[in-house]
């Protein structure tokens, strides 16, 4: 991450991609609130590149509502759940 950030900067989509990959880390180690604190960086980088309707964004934001989940926060968790299932479906369509 640390090479990442220094060759490609610090809002390049690969560093979002690992941060994503360090919080489904995390989230398997039960480490929840590490999880999210590398989900929510990866969301903020993935919106800023892509806007706030793209594939990529939806999948962090379903990462961050399994996280939710597993904490027992569901009203949280369907709220991730919930914009990440619009944006798939705005993009990829409904079938």
């Amino acid at each position: 991450l640390r090479i990442d950030r220094s060759v490609l900067g610090e809002d390049h989509p690969d560093v979002a991609a690992t941060l994503n990959n360090m919080g489904l880390v995390y989230e398997a180690q039960g480490k929840y609130s590490d999880a999210l604190v590398q989900y929510e960086e990866s969301l903020r980088i993935r919106r800023s590149v892509h806007g706030d309707d793209h594939p990529d964004v939806a999948g962090t934001l379903n990462n961050m509502g399994s996280v939710y989940q597993a904490q027992g926060k569901y009203s949280e968790a369907l709220v991730q759940y919930e914009e990440s299932l619009r944006i798939r479906r705005s993009v990829l369509g409904d079938d």
